[in-house]
C-alpha cells in the first residue's frame, strides 16, 4: 500500500512540474506572438497604417499588408529580401566606374563615345548592269564578302541583246573588226569576265542570267536589295564596311571644348573589354556644335585588324588635360538612364547606401546634359555611390508600399497647397454679384459630374454653360477697384480653358485645363464668396502626383480628375461658408482620440490621417 501511495505521489509531482513548464513555454510564445502587430496600408496612399483589414478610408480600396519595419534604417530607407531582388532583376551600378579596373587619370577629362565604322574605308557595292535579281548570295548584315565573291545571278534584257550583237559581229568581225571589238568592249564594261564572252563566242549561245561579283572586301553593314527585285546599272546592293580600322567619335560637352586639341592623347577602355587600355590619338574635332545636346564630335582612328572592337561598342576615355586651366570637368558624374526615375517636375534615383545589405533609399537629383544613353549628374549623387539601373520601377513600388518616399510619394511637397486667393483678403460685393457668381458655381459643380462620369460629350455641354454664366456676370456690380482687377483676370482665364475644354475631345487633356478652372473658381468664390457652402476637396495623385483640388457641393468624395478609376481618392481640404455664424467639426476617421473634433482641417495627431468633416451647423 505504502509502495502504491509513493508512485502516487511521484505522477502527481510530474503533473505539476509538467503544468509549470508548458504553461511557462505557452506563455512565453503568447508573449511572442503578441509582439507581432500587423498592420496594413493601402497602395495608393502609403500613408495610412491601420491595425485591421478593411477599406482604405479615402479610396475604398482593399488594404494590403504593411512591412514591418527594420532596426536599424533611417526614415526613409527599406529592404528588399534577395529573392524579390532576383525576381525583379534588380541590378546596381557604381557610379564613376566603367570596369573594375579602371583607374580615373589625375589631370584628366572624361569621354563618353561609341564605336562606327570608318567612313573612309567604306564602300557601296553597286550592279554592274540592269536587271532582275534572281538569286542573292548575301541577305544578312554581319556577313564578309571577299573581293570576287559571288553576290547575285541576275537576269538581264540588255545583257541578252548585247551578246546578240556579239554574235551577229562574230560573222563580219573580218569586214568590219572595228564593230567587233566596239561590242565586244560593252560586255566587258558591264564586268562581264574574259572567260564568259569567249563562251558565248564557243558555243554560240546567249546567256540569260549572268554571274555579278564584288568588286570590295568587308562586312555588311546595311543591305539594300532583295530577290525579284529590278535594278539598273549603279543601284546599291550593300553598304560594305572594312572593319580593319574603327573610328571612337565621343561627345565632348560645351564647357570642355578648350581643353582638347587634334593630336591630344587619348586612353580609351570599353564596357567589352574594360581591363584593356587603347591609346590613341585626336585626329578630328568637329567645327559645328549640335545645338540640341550642346555637344561637340571628337573623333580617334583605331586599328582593328583582330576585329575585336565592333560597332556600337561602348567607349570611355581620358584626354590628359594637365596644362588646362579648366580642371572642374574631372569632377562630372554620369549615371545610365534607366537609373533615373523622372516625374516632370523631380528627377530620382535609388541609392543603396550599404553595399553588403539590400537597403536602399531614393535620392533626388539635378540632371545635366543628356548624352547617349548616360545623364549628366549636376548635383545628387558623387563618385564611388551604388545606384538601381535595372528593376528601378520594381524598387520605387516597393518603397510606395512601405509608406516611404518614391517617385509618386513626395511626403514633403505634395501636401503643400497654392493659396489660391494670392493673399488678397476677402472683398464685400454686392448681393446682386454674389447671386450671379453662385450661379457660375452651380454650373461648374454640374461640369465637375460630368468629369466624374468621364463622359466627354457631357464636360462638352457643361463647359459651355459655365461659359455662358461667367458671361451673364455683371462687373458693373463691382464698386471696389481691387474687385474689378480680380473678376477681370479670374474670368479672362476661366473662359480661355473652357474654350479649350470644349474644343477637346480628349478627357486627360480636358481635365488638365480643368484644373485651372477649378482654382480660378475657388480663387472667386474665398474673395467674394458664394450664398452657399463649398467644398473644396484635394486629390495628390492627380495632375502627375502634383496635386490638384476642385470645387463640390458635398462632402462625399467624387473625384473628378480620375473618375471610376479612384473614384473616392482625396479629402476636404476646406469648407467655404459665408455665413459667420456657421462652423465646421473636424474629426478623426479612426476616432483615434475617442471623440474629440477640430474646427479647421488638418491631420491627427495621432494617426497623422486626414482629418473628416462632419458637419456644418
Amino acid at each position: 500500500m505504502k509502495k502504491y501511495i509513493i508512485y502516487i505521489g511521484l505522477i502527481a509531482i510530474g503533473l505539476l512540474v509538467g503544468k509549470f513548464m508548458f504553461s511557462n513555454s505557452a506563455s512565453t510564445e503568447r508573449q511572442g506572438q503578441e509582439t507581432i502587430v500587423e498592420h496594413w496600408t493601402c497602395s495608393m496612399h502609403p500613408e495610412i497604417d491601420l491595425l485591421e483589414f478593411g477599406a482604405c478610408p479615402k479610396c475604398g480600396m482593399d488594404l494590403i499588408p504593411a512591412a514591418t519595419g527594420e532596426e536599424g534604417l533611417e526614415v526613409n530607407q527599406f529592404k528588399m529580401t534577395k529573392n524579390a531582388m532576383a525576381l525583379a532583376n534588380v541590378q546596381t551600378f557604381v557610379v564613376g566606374t566603367v570596369g573594375e579596373s579602371q583607374e580615373e587619370v589625375s589631370g584628366s577629362l572624361r569621354l563618353s563615345g561609341k564605336i562606327q565604322e570608318n567612313s573612309k574605308t567604306s564602300a557601296m557595292q553597286t550592279a554592274h548592269f540592269g536587271g532582275r535579281i534572281e538569286r542573292l548570295y548575301f541577305k544578312m548584315e554581319g556577313e564578309v564578302v571577299k573581293r570576287g565573291a559571288l553576290i547575285a545571278t541576275v537576269y538581264s534584257p540588255e545583257l541578252v541583246t548585247a551578246q546578240n550583237e556579239l554574235l551577229e559581229a562574230i560573222k563580219i568581225k573580218e569586214l568590219q573588226p572595228e564593230l567587233y571589238k566596239a561590242v565586244r568592249n560593252k560586255l566587258k564594261n558591264w564586268k562581264i569576265s574574259e572567260n564568259q564572252v569567249q563562251q558565248i563566242e564557243r558555243t554560240q549561245k546567249v546567256i540569260t542570267n549572268f554571274n555579278m561579283y564584288a568588286n570590295v572586301s568587308g562586312v555588311i553593314t546595311k543591305i539594300l536589295a532583295q530577290e525579284g527585285n529590278h535594278v539598273k546599272e549603279g543601284t546599291p546592293l550593300f553598304m560594305i564596311s572594312n572593319l580593319n580600322s574603327v573610328w571612337a567619335v565621343f561627345d565632348v560637352y560645351e564647357q570642355d571644348i578648350t581643353n582638347l586639341k587634334k593630336g591630344q592623347h587619348l586612353v580609351i577602355q570599353s564596357n567589352a573589354y574594360p581591363n584593356e587600355k587603347i591609346e590613341s590619338k585626336i585626329d578630328f574635332i568637329d567645327p559645328v556644335l549640335n545645338s540640341k545636346t550642346r555637344t561637340i564630335t571628337v573623333r580617334a582612328t583605331l586599328n582593328n585588324k583582330n576585329k575585336k572592337l565592333k560597332p556600337g561598342m561602348l567607349l570611355y576615355s581620358f584626354v590628359i588635360v594637365k596644362d588646362a586651366k579648366n580642371t572642374e570637368s574631372t569632377t562630372i558624374v554620369e549615371v545610365p538612364k534607366t537609373a533615373v526615375l523622372w516625374t516632370g517636375k523631380r528627377s530620382v534615383v535609388y541609392v543603396k547606401p550599404d553595399k553588403e545589405n539590400s537597403v536602399f533609399e531614393l535620392r533626388e537629383v539635378e540632371l545635366g546634359q543628356s548624352l547617349n544613353d548616360m545623364y549628366q549628374i549636376v548635383s545628387g549623387l558623387e563618385n564611388g555611390e551604388e545606384i538601381v539601373v535595372n528593376g528601378t520601377f520594381t524598387v520605387d513600388a516597393v518603397a510606395q508600399l512601405q509608406g516611404k518616399m518614391s517617385m509618386m510619394n513626395n511626403k514633403e511637397t505634395e501636401k503643400q497647397k497654392k493659396d489660391v486667393s494670392g493673399g488678397i483678403e476677402k472683398i464685400e460685393v454686392a448681393p446682386k454679384f454674389k447671386k450671379q457668381l453662385s450661379a457660375v458655381v452651380d454650373a461648374y459643380f454640374k461640369l465637375k459630374d460630368a468629369f466624374v462620369a468621364t463622359n466627354v460629350e457631357q464636360v462638352i455641354k457643361k463647359a459651355n454653360q459655365v461659359l455662358k454664366k461667367v458671361s451673364l456676370v455683371q462687373m458693373s456690380e463691382l464698386k471696389k477697384p481691387e474687385a474689378h482687377t480680380v473678376w477681370m483676370s479670374a474670368s479672362k482665364s476661366i473662359k480661355e480653358n473652357l474654350k479649350n475644354i470644349s474644343k477637346e475631345k480628349n478627357i486627360e487633356k480636358q481635365r488638365h485645363y480643368f484644373i485651372t478652372v477649378s482654382n480660378e473658381v475657388l480663387k472667386l468664390s474665398s474673395i467674394f464668396g458664394t450664398s452657399k457652402t463649398v467644398y473644396v476637396q484635394f486629390c495628390p495623385m492627380a495632375n502627375d502626383n502634383s496635386g490638384a483640388q476642385w470645387l463640390s457641393a458635398e462632402e462625399k468624395i467624387m473625384n473628378p480628375y480620375f473618375g471610376d478609376k479612384m473614384l473616392h481618392c482625396g479629402s476636404v481640404e476646406e469648407v467655404i461658408n459665408n455665413n459667420k455664424n456657421t462652423a465646421s467639426s473636424y474629426k478623426c476617421p479612426m476616432d483615434c482620440e475617442h471623440g474629440k473634433t477640430y474646427n479647421k482641417p488638418g491631420s491627427c495627431p495621432v494617426c497623422k490621417m486626414d482629418l473628416k468633416l462632419l458637419h456644418s451647423d
